[in-house]
């Protein structure tokens, strides 16, 4: 969106920026905190928390910022905002409640932790901007369903590849073609790698292992396009997506693909590992009309039926604060579930599992994610694995056996397991189909 650079700059002019909470200050959080700091006029990063401090102040430093202010209650953060101070805290709920903040920008990565923030930032009237996947994709329609009644966006973020997907989506969209894919380019598929195997990439990059693994063994991806799904509401082909090995040009994909099946479908989601131009996103779309089929072979898209539209790059943390210019200056959300849950996540066994073990986090050593549509995932009773970390099994599983509720005891009292049991109720199959039919 163009128009952001200048209602920023206006912001800017105006004396008036846009005052902003981070929460989450990991190698993501640091980049995006550097971002605000120096390259968005009109935009201010007021308050950073973790749940290591230091973390946070780390993230004020390597940005240029040493005047940091340590607070530990609501009246001491509103105060350091009123001052121009930047602040920090351990406790991430005085930033969903202090005067002054507009939007939160959530960088946990974290389920269960995620679920209290967003719910905090919802009942305190502030926008927030997640980039967290994993929680989006876990419970993400009932936490749209609480901040819609609180009248404040919540929104993915651009820069992100499921951000980048829709803002090509709402492109192709908007020139009259009809997308039927949303794709993701990857340059690795293994679903046994783990914080081991990956340890070297992450230590070069100054990543955390057990992150890293989760984009490897493909968990990452399926959260990634089950959100997309559900803001599109396009399905999977099959369990696992189809995930095609392709070493050309994205473009030379299009006819793989049934064209018949793609519309019966309503569109599906979907990634292909080794195309070029890696690493961004495509979109596939038809135009049933021929004088615009003709202009589309003219400008050098093909013949059809399939035509392809791509972004080469995803740039994360560059582009968040345009998502939270996109919520707070024009209520627009740059992707949002539309309803119900269309495409889940599933927990599978990353190598053989036996009773009475309690299972580790995503992107570790027992679990990875599945894409599969929800109403196999209800009907077959599937543990998503956004719930799964700290459930203790009641039998063995084999591996690549995907888990189901029966299979786990949960662990008490979280409020991720109360959001998606009242997610499942309040979307019903029947509402499901009226929302998308």
């Amino acid at each position: 969106m163009i128009i952001i650079d200048r209602a920023l700059q206006a912001r800017a002019a105006a004396g008036n920026p846009i005052k902003v909470g981070m929460i989450g200050a990991g190698f993501m959080g640091r980049g995006i905190a550097n971002q605000i700091v120096n390259s968005v006029p009109g935009m201010e990063l007021v308050a950073i928390s973790n749940r290591k401090i230091d973390a946070a102040k780390q993230a004020y430093s390597e940005a240029g910022i040493e005047d940091i202010q340590v607070v530990a209650t609501v009246s001491e953060l509103e105060d350091a905002i009123a001052n121009g101070k930047y602040a920090v805290t351990e406790d991430a709920k005085l930033l969903c409640r202090a005067e002054g903040i507009e939007a939160i920008i959530e960088v946990t990565g974290a389920v269960e932790f995620g679920a209290h923030i967003v719910m905090e930032a919802i009942a305190h009237c502030k926008h927030v901007i997640m980039m967290n996947a994993e929680l989006d994709g876990t419970i993400g329609p009932i936490l749209k369903v609480y901040a819609d009644k609180a009248g404040v966006i919540l929104s993915a973020c651009d820069g992100d590849q499921p951000g980048v997907q829709m803002n090509l989506y709402r492109f192709v969209k908007s020139i009259g073609l009809t997308p039927l894919l949303c794709g993701n380019i990857k340059g690795l598929q293994d679903p046994y790698r783990n914080p081991t195997t990956q340890e070297g990439f992450a230590k070069r990059w100054g990543q955390k292992p057990h992150m890293v693994a989760s984009f490897a063994d493909g968990t990452k991806i399926s959260f990634e396009q089950a959100i997309v799904a559900n803001a599109t509401g396009m399905k999977v082909a099959k369990r696992g997506m189809l995930g095609y090995n392709f070493n050309g040009y994205v473009d030379e994909m299009a006819h793989i693909y049934d064209v018949e099946q793609l519309k019966e479908l309503g569109g599906i989601v979907d990634y292909v590992v080794g195309a070029k131009p890696g690493p961004g996103v495509y979109v596939f779309a038809t135009h049933d009309d021929p004088k615009q089929q003709h202009y589309l072979n003219l400008y050098k898209l093909g013949e059809g039926p399939l035509y392809s539209f791509y972004t080469p790059y995803h740039l994360c943390h560059f582009e968040v604060p345009l998502s939270v210019a996109r919520a707070v200056l024009f209520g627009d959300a740059v992707m949002s579930p539309l309803a119900g849950p269309l495409v889940d996540v599933v927990t599978t066994a990353k190598i053989d599992l036996k009773a009475g073990e309690t299972l580790d986090g995503i992107g570790y050593y027992m679990t990875y994610g599945q894409c599969e549509n929800y109403p196999i995932v209800q009907q077959q009773n599937l543990l998503p694995i956004g719930l799964a970390e700290g459930c203790r099994l009641k039998r063995d599983i084999s591996k690549d056996q995907v888990l189901t509720y029966e299979d786990v005891e949960l662990p008490e009292g979280r409020l991720c397991d109360q959001l998606r049991t009242e997610q499942n109720n309040y979307f019903a199959p029947e509402k499901i189909l009226v929302a998308v039919g």
